[in-house]
């Protein structure tokens, strides 16, 4: 058994090192664009300008003009009164942040991150019906952590060394699961040995990432009777926005996830039907 874990963490490392290569060779030529924040564009909405300025609302938070306003554009109290709450910081360095969009580039990783996402199409939709949370903000979130994990963490013979803090599919913590009454504050080494094995089950992990969203939006004063719809209103965008800032605590984390939520890809893996070939003899 400790073999079948350590080939699996050497697959991980050699796998991991071949993206970090490649990210690397992507880097100089991305170094002009420092400067330059990525951010999503999200749904036209030529009437909202007017309707601000007419109320006396302030319109330099639009992301150019004729579009909504920037969910992404958190003002000093906002972020004061998240980091007073939920202990959350500024973005990455941008060197980091640049690392991470050069392993976005890479196509086969790019497919093997759809793939495992895929496999945890049908636990995201049904708990994401349950608790009444946009099933593309968790898939998003899959996404990304998937994309950028580390090598081997996956491997239960690293996660009970406790090297890493956040194990699973959604880089989750014990931390959370104290927050849901998952996992006493007093556990045993045992007991804290099993929650670190719940959460490297992918199933169960996205049971907790869906439970972390509700928990937060709750904590929000969010919506908890309809999914937050990012075309629906500037207010549920900002929400999507605050759930994904809230998740990994870093300033630039939200822009990726609401990129990754328009992703054509990923929405067709979400709410696209599947049906079998059908072959020609029939």
């Amino acid at each position: 058994m400790v073999f079948s874990h350590l080939k699996v963490t050497v697959a991980g490392l050699g796998f991991g090192l071949l993206s970090l290569g490649l990210g690397l060779a992507w880097l100089p030529a991305q170094l002009q664009t420092l400067g330059q924040a990525q951010r999503p564009v999200l749904f036209s909405d030529p009437v909202l300008i007017g309707t601000l300025a007419s109320n006396g609302a302030d319109p330099r938070g639009l992301i150019n003009e004729g579009q909504r306003p920037d969910p992404l554009d958190f003002s000093e109290a906002e972020l004061r009164d998240l980091n007073r709450r939920f202990s959350v910081h500024g973005p990455q360095p941008k060197l980091a942040q640049l690392f991470t969009e050069g392993l976005d580039q890479l196509q086969p990783l790019r497919v093997h991150t759809i793939s495992r996402v895929e496999e945890l199409r049908p636990i995201i939709l049904s708990e994401s019906r349950r608790h009444h949370i946009n099933p593309m903000l968790v898939a998003a979130v899959l996404f990304d952590e998937l994309q950028h994990a580390k090598p081997g963490e996956d491997a239960p013979l690293v996660a009970e060394s406790g090297l890493f803090h956040t194990h699973g599919p959604a880089q989750l913590s014990l931390g959370e699961l104290q927050k849901q009454g998952l996992l006493s504050a007093k556990a045993t080494p045992e007991q804290i040995n099993e929650a670190r094995l719940h959460l490297l089950d992918p199933d169960r992990n996205v049971q907790v990432l869906v439970g972390k969203f509700a928990r937060l939006s709750k904590a929000l004063g969010l919506p908890r009777h309809r999914l937050l719809m990012a075309s629906v209103s500037p207010r549920d965008a900002k929400g999507l926005a605050t759930l994904a800032y809230l998740h990994n605590g870093k300033l630039d984390y939200p822009g990726r996830i609401l990129r990754y939520m328009q992703d054509p890809e990923l929405h067709g893996l979400i709410y696209g039907t599947r049906t079998s070939p059908t072959s020609p003899l029939i």
